[in-house]
């Protein structure tokens, strides 16, 4: 026999997917309608493919398409590499120091972004630095370091740390322990890191802009640009979002697959 909902279950339930509506309802919106060729959203005029094609022979929306994955992809790596190092030195690191670490960690994720753009923009003047590819890879990997921290951290403090010092009574260096036990531990949290990190850096703007070459264009400052220019999104955009949102679909879900595989194998062991 079924459970009939109480009023506040009801109203709670009924509150999340209002939530849901809201949250994604733009969204769906950009997808039906980059099947028609129409440049009024709300406007159906018939079935079509022509906004993908447009897209594909516009080099100007390639070319940065390939920047802004470019970009995603280097400071991702990068991020991922150095917050991996950066989770693990600040979790074995002694109690005073560790509260400190921690803390200047978390100074970006709480700071607002324009004042990171600036604070990088007045360092790379000072310096004597032309912006350059360089610039602004580092200013995307200041942007998402501590991202990476915060989703590999948990996964050290779930760990049983009596592992990595066994493998350092049997004999195993600290560098073959660090390698082949405590990675595979918080393998988990380097991933979600590693995806964190490229969402955050395809959709950024504002250091992107302040960190850039001019001549560089990643999708953010090309959709202001144009919109800045022509007061509206080029219709072709809205094939763009599509792919993007089903390649950021395909991402989830292998990263779920991959979670219920390792969540079935540890309540196997």
């Amino acid at each position: 026999m079924k459970k009939k909902l109480s009023f506040t279950e009801f109203l709670s339930k009924f509150y999340v997917y209002i939530l849901l509506l809201v949250m994604y309802a733009p969204l769906l919106l950009l997808i039906v309608f980059s099947f028609t060729d129409t440049k009024i959203i709300g406007r159906w005029d018939g079935f079509s493919l022509h906004l993908y094609e447009a897209l594909f022979k516009d080099a100007e929306i390639m070319q940065a398409f390939g920047n802004t994955f470019l970009v995603a992809i280097s400071s991702a790596v990068v991020s991922t590499i150095l917050g991996t190092m950066g989770a693990i030195g600040i979790f074995y690191s002694g109690k005073r120091s560790k509260a400190i670490m921690e803390g200047i960690s978390n100074i970006p994720v709480i700071n607002a972004e324009i004042v990171t753009a600036l604070s990088l923009t007045i360092l790379f003047v000072m310096a004597g630095v032309t912006f350059n590819f360089i610039t602004l890879l580092i200013g995307h990997v200041v942007l998402t370091i501590p991202f990476v921290i915060l989703a590999v951290r948990p996964k050290l403090m779930q760990m049983d740390p009596n592992i990595y010092e066994a493998a350092l009574d049997l004999g195993a260096t600290p560098k073959k322990a660090l390698r082949t036990i405590v990675i595979p531990q918080i393998m988990p949290g380097i991933v979600s890191g590693f995806i964190l990190s490229i969402t955050l850096s395809l959709d950024d703007y504002i250091i992107t802009a302040f960190t850039r070459d001019t001549a560089f264009q990643t999708l953010s400052t090309y959709v202001y640009g144009v919109t800045s220019k022509k007061g509206t999104l080029p219709p072709s955009l809205r094939a763009l979002t599509t792919i993007i949102t089903l390649i950021a679909l395909v991402i989830l879900i292998i990263v779920n697959i991959n979670s219920s595989g390792e969540k079935k194998k540890n309540e196997k062991i």
